[in-house]
């Protein structure tokens, strides 16, 4: 066991806050890639147009978008590090696409007013989740149960079409999607392995970690959106 003197870090605790780094490094990054391909997309209505009135087209992006998350998530530490940061980015970039349709539903300053307002939110949880010594995974098992439960009534709303529906899960999408930021970033902290600094694993496991914090980020996103944007009239 290292011992480090009163007020100086262990190594331990300095590959750890490194390891940390890279993940929201690696999550900012998809957040910009996706950010800037849905401002391209919007730079021009009618090429959002064109994708939304390609259905095919647009559920194909809809259906690789998803297919590409799950063999992520499944996969990821099994690739080769280069396959699976290619692999992120490009989950990243294919998100941006699909993404742009909100700016033919919302506001550009609500847009951008509550993507500020997310990075805030987002930013002070995974903070908590960061430095509190309490266990959150009640708090993770509770939010994983109702997002379960949004989505499955948002399928059920599909067909519906309920105004109070929707803005019922999205305000719970938010509380859902805030409490899983704290949990997931103590998560991702603990998840980091002693020792393997620099290996294509470490490089692996901060990929994996910054698709789970992306997820959030973007989920709260369109929560709080749906809940409070300005849509266009």
């Amino acid at each position: 066991m290292s011992y480090s003197p009163p007020g100086l870090m262990s190594s331990a605790e300095i590959e750890s806050r490194t390891f940390i780094q890279k993940v929201y490094a690696w999550m900012s990054l998809g957040l910009v890639v996706t950010g800037a391909c849905a401002l391209y997309m919007a730079s021009d209505p009618r090429m959002i147009m064109a994708l939304m009135q390609n259905k095919i087209l647009f559920y194909g992006l809809m259906a690789a978008e998803l297919g590409l998350v799950i063999f992520l998530s499944g996969w990821v530490r099994t690739m080769e590090i280069g396959t699976a940061r290619f692999a992120f980015l490009f989950y990243a970039a294919l998100t941006g696409v699909t993404l742009s349709t909100i700016f033919l539903i919302y506001t550009s300053g609500s847009i951008a007013t509550t993507f500020f307002l997310t990075a805030g939110m987002f930013g002070a949880m995974s903070a908590y989740g960061y430095v509190t010594k309490t266990d959150l995974t009640s708090m993770g098992n509770f939010a994983m149960m109702g997002l379960l439960g949004i989505i499955l009534a948002s399928v059920v709303n599909w067909w519906v079409k309920s105004t109070a529906v929707e803005m019922a899960v999205s305000y719970l999408g938010i509380l859902i999607f805030v409490g899983l930021t704290a949990y997931d970033t103590q998560k991702i902290k603990a998840m980091n392995v002693i020792g393997n600094s620099g290996t294509d694993e470490d490089g692996k496991e901060a990929i994996s970690g910054a698709l789970i914090l992306y997820l959030d980020f973007i989920n709260l996103f369109l929560s709080l959106l749906r809940a409070t944007g300005r849509r266009r009239d």
